[in-house]
């Protein structure tokens, strides 16, 4: 009897969630359709090292296996919770990003690039759906196979028809509701402050991503904004594994 009230006190929280995920959706559908830019796979640090064309960009994949790697051992070790498949999905993708953006950057066309997108999305709809089940309810893990297959499918749409929306949306949704459930609900474990650094470390990822050839400039010819956006993109998901590791429930402190 106890519950009821509880469940209540929630339930605006599970309506304003909904509508933020449903609402960006149909603004995402409500833009026009936008096809990928060639100028895209224009970057900035061409340069070959080791026999490796474009070694910058490729190398620096190294940091989500690594990353994606770190999680899994942390899934395996510690067994977080209830949401375990969840995120063994998310470092399971990360991993496969650092094998399928080095792929793509040895060779940058539309082609390569659904590699790396596919398995980019795999780990976006698993940290999706873990952070729906951990900070709402851990049965909602009952959306992590039609979460993927959706990611997956955001890519060929675009790959068959030439249309990003559904995809950009696929790769901000998980972010912006990290944000909104972190603002909407309380904290159940401790150190959440590295779930926010995760966030900033991927936010100057894309900034440096949006600034490839004027960080290449800046350093002259040192480092790409590319191959920083990789580092930056790789060491916020060092932080959540470094999360998962070291959490507490605050219910047991």
């Amino acid at each position: 009897m106890q519950r009821l009230p509880e469940r209540s006190s929630f339930l605006w929280r599970h309506i304003v969630v909904l509508v933020f995920v449903l609402a960006s959706f149909a603004l995402a559908l409500s833009r026009a359709p936008f096809g990928q830019d060639q100028s895209y796979h224009a970057f900035a640090d061409s340069r070959s090292a080791l026999g490796i064309p474009n070694f910058g960009d490729v190398a620096s994949n190294l940091i989500f296996v690594i990353a994606g790697l770190a999680g899994l051992w942390v899934c395996f070790i510690k067994h977080p919770g209830k949401l375990r498949n969840s995120w063994i999905v998310m470092f399971a993708g990360i991993a496969s990003v650092g094998v399928a953006s080095a792929y793509y950057h040895w060779n940058p066309n539309d082609q390569t690039l659904v590699w790396d997108r596919a398995t980019l999305t795999i780990g976006f709809m698993g940290l999706f759906v873990a952070i729906l089940g951990e900070y709402i309810d851990a049965r909602l893990q009952v959306l992590l196979v039609p979460a993927v297959i959706s990611g997956v499918a955001s890519v060929l749409y675009w790959h068959f028809f030439d249309d990003l929306r559904l995809y950009y949306w696929v790769q901000a949704v998980p972010l912006l509701v990290l944000l909104l459930l972190m603002l909407l609900y309380p904290a159940k474990y401790l150190h959440q402050w590295l779930l926010l650094a995760a966030g900033f470390w991927y936010g100057s990822a894309k900034l440096a991503e949006l600034g490839d050839k004027a960080v290449f400039a800046a350093t002259q010819g040192v480092i790409s904004g590319h191959t920083i956006k990789h580092l930056l993109a790789g060491i916020g998901s060092l932080f959540i594994a470094w999360w998962l590791y070291v959490r507490a429930d605050l219910s047991d402190t």
